[in-house]
């Protein structure tokens, strides 16, 4: 009944509104939670972390220690 999205930017906003008006709307008892990272992460995305990752670059520090563990599961590096 609830769904959590993060917010880095004023673009990421409209297009998470729009979304979550639509979630609403197809599901009335739907809530959206939207939390504002630190500054010292907003400039991260998924997308981003993994092509750091997928181009041999070290995203430990950018991310939890599961998110790693995972990262390596799926992308094994030969």
């Amino acid at each position: 009944t609830t769904i959590v999205r993060g917010l880095r930017a004023i673009s990421d906003f409209e297009i998470e509104f729009q979304m979550a008006l639509m979630n609403r709307k197809i599901e009335p008892l739907i809530e959206t939670i939207f939390f504002v990272p630190p500054e010292s992460y907003s400039y991260l995305s998924s997308k981003l972390v993994k092509e750091i990752y997928m181009l041999g670059g070290e995203v430990t520090s950018m991310v939890p220690p599961i998110v790693d563990r995972k990262l390596k599961e799926k992308f094994r590096r030969r």
